[in-house]
């Protein structure tokens, strides 16, 4: 019986806790140790992303385990991007067609709440527990505790402790276990604004606000307190830079001259830059996902960067998935897990790839003219014809159907279709009353 088979959890962020839930209802014993203090009674964001993008795939897994409710009462509906350009003029694209878009959650509020569910249905978490070591053999924990050091007994362990994941750790020193880290060249800086008077949102409430500026860019999200969270995503070196930028007074005549309207927002701007972490970005490859019976989920497995706003997501399909082996091979990790590594690991590696990609289109492209056009036409294509063309933004968030391997082909034989499509004369005149059947039975062969 699962009831008899005890799983720890290294890792009660996000990913661990909704894993908790799913193995809970499959009937396993399940405990939970964190190395952060518990998010219910210490604030623990420092330098972590505090908003985090909830789509369709993230939806769904919480769907699974009966958190569907939890949208009402964490999140805020985001249609589109609000793109602001240097005069702080602004320009809408909407996500996708009416009645779609993505979730602006808080990381901390969002934790707390499945920390609090999986606890109601027993499992048991242990916080300010530092895992030193993993026997992979014997599948036994050494954890430490207020100076303490313990082992733990186990039947399975499961590494959802992040990007620099120590059940990881453990695994790249054992043979032929393949791993790969890539930092970006920027990195990003958090900065509060704040609400206006009795929580009044200073900017639209239900977009993603961007400030494309080719080499680096500013975004914003809404919080429920009326605020935003504005992440700069900025090189780490060059001109300009982090580095570059160091004094209060080249901040102020920095941000007047880039992010004008932005500055009007935050009054406290260059204590916040002064203050606020500077963090890195980085992708994580590795092969396989498990050892014996200790195994990888989330970032743990496969970081990625932020800018398709699905790393959240994805993790949270990582637990779909292997809950659904689990299903399909009654429970027998000695199946379920090298089957889901291999099935899944194709998905990861796409979704790397387009967030890589997407941070070029959201700085350097989404202000421009041509680029928008080029949306407007495909969102034409997919109106008249949605059997045949969904827009790749669409199939990765909103078509959790879709795997990710399969969204990121399909894109790049629509990129070559549009490359095409763009290239027509006087297409800026004539989109809006051609119907573009000739031109999708020419390319697609049908």
């Amino acid at each position: 019986m699962t009831s008899q088979k005890h799983i720890g959890i290294v890792g009660g962020g996000l990913v661990g806790s909704l894993m908790s839930l799913y193995l809970a209802e499959r009937g396993y014993r399940v405990t939970v140790y964190e190395r952060r203090q518990d998010p219910r009674v210490h604030k623990i964001d420092g330098g972590r992303s505090i908003n985090l993008a909830l789509s369709r795939r993230g939806i769904r897994a919480l769907e699974e385990v009966g958190l569907g409710h939890v949208l009402q009462q964490t999140a805020i509906p985001m249609t589109g991007r609000m793109m602001h350009d240097l005069h702080g003029n602004l320009t809408f694209q909407p996500y996708g067609k009416e009645g779609q878009y993505i979730n602006s959650v808080s990381r901390t509020e969002l934790n707390k709440l499945l920390i609090d569910a999986a606890e109601s249905r027993g499992i048991q978490f242990f916080f300010e527990q530092r895992c030193l070591h993993i026997d992979m053999a014997q599948s036994v924990l050494t954890l430490q505790s207020s100076g303490s050091t313990y082992n733990k007994k186990l039947d399975a362990i499961i590494g959802a402790d992040g990007a620099f994941s120590t059940a990881r750790l453990a695994m790249q020193l054992t043979d032929r276990f393949d791993y790969s880290q890539d930092y970006i060249d920027h990195g990003y800086k958090e900065f509060l604004i704040p609400a206006k008077a009795g929580d009044e949102f200073a900017m639209a409430k239900n977009a993603l606000h961007i400030w494309p500026r080719e080499s680096y860019m500013l975004i914003a999200l809404p919080n429920l307190d009326g605020s935003f969270t504005g992440t700069l995503f900025f090189p780490f070196e060059g001109s300009p830079s982090f580095q570059s930028l160091r004094e209060p007074e080249q901040v102020a005549a920095f941000f007047a001259r880039v992010f004008p309207d932005a500055l009007s927002l935050i009054p406290d701007l260059q204590e916040q830059y002064a203050n606020n972490p500077t963090s890195s970005l980085v992708t994580v490859r590795c092969y396989p996902w498990h050892v014996n019976r200790t195994f990888l989920l989330g970032d743990a497995a496969h970081a990625i960067v932020p800018f398709y706003g699905q790393g959240m997501n994805a993790g949270f399909e990582d637990c779909r998935v292997l809950n659904e082996l689990l299903i399909r091979f009654s429970n027998d990790l000695s199946q379920a897990l090298p089957e889901f590594e291999r099935s899944r690991k194709p998905d990861t590696d796409a979704i790397a790839e387009l967030a890589l990609d997407n941070f070029i289109e959201m700085r350097d492209l989404v202000g421009d003219p041509e680029f928008l056009l080029r949306k407007k036409i495909e969102a034409r294509i997919h109106q008249l014809h949605p059997e045949r063309w969904i827009p790749l933004y669409s199939m990765v968030t909103f078509h959790e159907e879709i795997r990710y391997s399969e969204a990121l082909k399909q894109g790049q034989q629509q990129k070559k279709i549009m490359d095409q499509v763009m290239g027509i004369p006087a297409i800026e005149s004539i989109w809006q009353t051609s119907d573009f059947q000739p031109l999708l039975h020419q390319i697609m062969g049908d």
